[in-house]
This record gives C-alpha cells, structure tokens and sequence, in this order.
C-alpha cells in the first residue's frame, strides 16, 4: 500500500515534535536536577538580596537542592537582568529583582526585551520604603524636608542605589507628589545609606530592610513611611499620606521573580508553588514581618498583567518626573 507524500510529512512531523518534546517534558518533571543559580543585580546587602536569600533558603530545603545567590550590579541592574535573559530556558538560572519594571520604563535600549524575554512568576511581598535622612540634618517631621525643597528649589540631593532603582523611583514619586526639586545621587547598592550617614547626602527613600537597624541604632531618622499603613517595627513613623502628602507619594515597591522566556510552563509553575509554599514557612513569615513585607499572593497569570501594569505606570512616572531616559 502506497502512503501519499502529505501523510508522510505529517507523520515525521508529528514524531519530530514528540521527540523534542519529551526531553522538555522530562526536565519540567524532574526540576531541579542540580544546583540553580539565582541571580540578583543588585549588590549583597540590598532588599532585593536580602529577600531573595531569606525566601530561597527555603525552597532549597523543600526541594532538597542548592539555590546560589550571585550577585550581579552594574548599569542600573542590567547587567545581570541580561544575563538571565540570555540564560539556557531550562530552569536552571531565576532572576529576582525589585526595580524590573522601573529599568523597563527608563531604559529605551535595553539589550533585552522586559515584557517578551521573562515569564513572571511571582512576587515576595510589597515592601514599604522609607524617607530618611542624618539626625544632624535638624528635620523633624517629613513637612520640614519638603518646606526646604520648596524653599530652595533643586538644592537638595538625594541618594539612590542607582539610576531605575526603587530608591530612585520612590525619591521621585515622593518629590513630584511633594512638588519640590531634588537631584539625584547614584551610588552602588548599600552607600546610598552610608552617604547618608555620612551628612554627604540630604535624604533618601530607600526600602525597610536596608535601613530597619540603622533607624533604631539612631544613626539615621525617618520622617515617613512610603505604605499604605504604619510599620509595626517603627510605630510613630507616620505615612507619607499621614504626613500630609496625596495618595500618589507611595511608591510600590515588590521583589519580583522572573525566569527566561520560553522556561517550561511546568517550571514556571513548580517554581510559584515552592515560593508561595516557602513564604507561608514561619521563619520566613517571622523575618518579613519585621521588615514589613506584606503578602501579595497571585497566581502566574495575574502577576504576569501585574507586572505589565507596573511597567505601565513606571513610563507614566518617568514622563511626569522629566526623568531623562537612558
């Protein structure tokens, strides 16, 4: 019996992608199979690794396999958001990062598409940030900074941990929400709070857990939360609303986990359901109560439109801020 050249074609077509497929199908299953390497941009010491460290530590001991932090900084954290981008789509590298969509609204010419070259997963919690400034500024109150940015227009400074980072990002949204000018002081992860300190930089709005101890040691001040509500960790700490600025002054601020595109969906899917495992862990849920961290649980496909929006309403933020982009 004679087959016709269209049923042959369409049979090793059908057998061609079988193959393929099942070696993918196989990797998903038996995820992770070795060591992955979890890259962060920034610097060690900052929300973003500090988060990662406390989330993934658990998920290595629920997947009984090594998760590496490697800290990756430099141009604004896209050295390292590349690398994950170019990275094997096998599971086998996870980028998390708490300024994705800021870079994606400032950078024009990234060497990576940040909508189509990452799958969200998911994010760790929104974090608040806090105003703060040296105790020898004098400023008692968040009203006392912005009367002196009115008063001089563009004379302050402040400190960021680099250009789209969340310090940046909150210290404009704050600014703008304020209406007074400020320029802006990049530095490399942790100097932007050691500037600080120093009295070299007039304030900063940098998230909870880089300067929690720093604030209590009484080496910095903070005149507001940048929240929906007070932190339980600093009670009399009011919010930027509660300190008389609109709504628009918070700034959210999240640590999101993002793989490769076109990482297997069943990857995708492990990796969300071992974090939203690892995050209700009470060891992670006592270290994020105390800086703050609050749940914002989503499945994969909301946080996908989740982050869409995010990038969104940092483009928005850049036009309203005149922030030149990069």
């Amino acid at each position: 019996m004679k087959v016709r050249n269209g049923h042959c074609s369409a049979a090793l077509r059908a057998a061609l992608f079988m193959m393929c497929a099942a070696p993918i199908a196989a990797l998903a299953q038996d995820w992770p199979s070795r060591s992955v390497t979890i890259v962060v941009p920034l610097g060690a010491g900052t929300a973003s690794d500090v988060a990662a460290r406390v989330v993934m530590e658990q998920v290595g001991k629920q997947l009984g396999q090594s998760f590496v932090i490697e800290n990756r900084p430099g141009a604004g954290g896209t050295t390292g958001t590349n690398a994950v981008a170019k990275a094997p789509p096998d599971g086998g590298t996870i980028l998390i990062y708490g300024a994705m969509a800021g870079s994606a609204a400032l950078y024009s010419k990234l060497p990576y598409d940040p909508l189509e070259d990452f799958i969200p997963v998911t994010a760790f919690g929104q974090q608040p940030l806090a105003v703060v400034v040296s105790p020898a500024r004098g400023w008692k109150t968040l009203r006392d900074l912005v009367a002196e940015g009115k008063a001089k227009p563009g004379a302050l400074n402040y400190s960021t941990a680099g250009i789209g980072s969340a310090s940046h990002f909150g210290a404009e949204r704050l600014r703008v929400s304020a209406g007074f000018e400020a320029q802006q002081v990049a530095f490399r992860g942790m100097e932007a709070v050691t500037e600080i300190i120093a009295g070299r930089v007039d304030f900063s709005v940098q998230p909870f857990s880089n300067v929690l101890s720093l604030i209590k040691e009484g080496k910095l001040a903070a005149l507001g939360i940048s929240a929906g509500k007070r932190i339980a960790a600093l009670p009399d700490v009011p919010t930027t609303v509660e300190a008389g600025l609109p709504p628009d002054s918070v700034y959210p601020f999240y640590t999101g986990v993002y793989l490769p595109a076109k990482t297997p969906a069943n990857i995708a899917a492990k990796l969300h359901d071992e974090i939203a495992k690892a995050l209700e862990a009470p060891a992670v849920k006592e270290r994020f109560s105390a800086l703050g961290i609050e749940p914002m649980p989503m499945t994969l496909a909301e946080f996908g439109r989740f982050y869409r929006d995010d990038v969104a309403a940092n483009v928005a933020l850049v036009k309203a801020a005149k922030i030149p982009t990069q």
